[in-house]
């Protein structure tokens, strides 16, 4: 058994990480951002008063999400991209679609809010996908 803290090129991990994680918060903004946000969904679900420490704090996440993404792809040993794409399909079925469907099926979220904000997850994935087949294949 190979080791993987031994056998990773520690460059290209960070910038798949770094890369990837500055795309995925891009798409985050695109796909749930402010204009979505102020029209497909309701008022009384968000919290009121600035946005800034939310905002920093959230903008964490898509770079922790590539990381564990790229070491999963890493653990698993198959960097060619159609078995990344696999990979971010299932984790998207395993993780944030049904979490979001079963949000939505309690909170009171617009539907296209969901739709898009299920499909900006399924993005980030394929971006952290393509990250590995390009930097670590």
């Amino acid at each position: 058994m190979v080791c993987l803290v031994c056998s990773v090129h520690w460059t290209r991990f960070t910038l798949a990480v770094i890369g990837s994680g500055i795309v995925t918060t891009m798409t985050d903004w695109f796909f749930a951002g402010d204009w979505i946000h102020t029209r497909w969904t309701y008022p009384e679900v968000w919290r009121k008063g600035p946005e800034s420490r939310a905002i920093i704090v959230s903008s964490v996440f898509p770079f922790l999400t590539c990381a564990a993404f790229v070491i999963l792809a890493l653990w698993l040993g198959d960097h060619s991209f159609v078995s990344a794409l696999k990979l971010a399909f299932l984790v998207w079925i395993i993780g944030p679609f049904p979490l979001i469907l079963t949000n939505a099926a309690f909170m009171k979220l617009h539907w296209v809010f969901v739709v898009l904000y299920s499909t900006g997850w399924l993005m980030k994935l394929v971006i952290a996908a393509a990250a590995v087949h390009w930097l670590l294949a």
